[in-house]
């Protein structure tokens, strides 16, 4: 479920009222030697941290600067459609993971 709510929130000495959605998001935390990757493939967008608590924050940090971004351009709407988001009754909702696997593949010997 979207939720829609209106936060005031103080910007530099300045009022600001911004609207804000809450969108539930896949995101994967994968460790690579000491250090924590935080990956959505809705977004295909990736950060890291050196505990698994700073990747998570950071995530949640670069999520914002994304949709400020592309608020900003103007493209909103383009670049959710390429990364396979839909429209339903004008809430945008991310593809659903289905599964996440870790399978065994047979490849050539490095």
């Amino acid at each position: 479920m979207t939720l829609v709510l209106v936060l005031i929130s103080l910007n530099y000495e300045e009022r600001t009222m911004k609207k804000v959605i809450f969108v539930n998001l896949p995101v994967s935390i994968l460790k690579e030697g000491k250090r924590f990757i935080a990956y959505s493939p809705a977004l295909d967008l990736s950060t890291s941290g050196k505990t698994y608590s700073e990747a998570k924050r950071r995530f949640a940090e670069i999520v914002d600067i994304f949709f400020e971004e592309i608020s900003k351009k103007g493209n909103l709407e383009t670049v959710l459609k390429e990364l396979g988001w839909r429209k339903v009754q004008s809430r945008w909702q991310p593809p659903i993971v289905i599964s996440q696997e870790s399978e065994l593949f047979r490849v050539p010997a490095i």
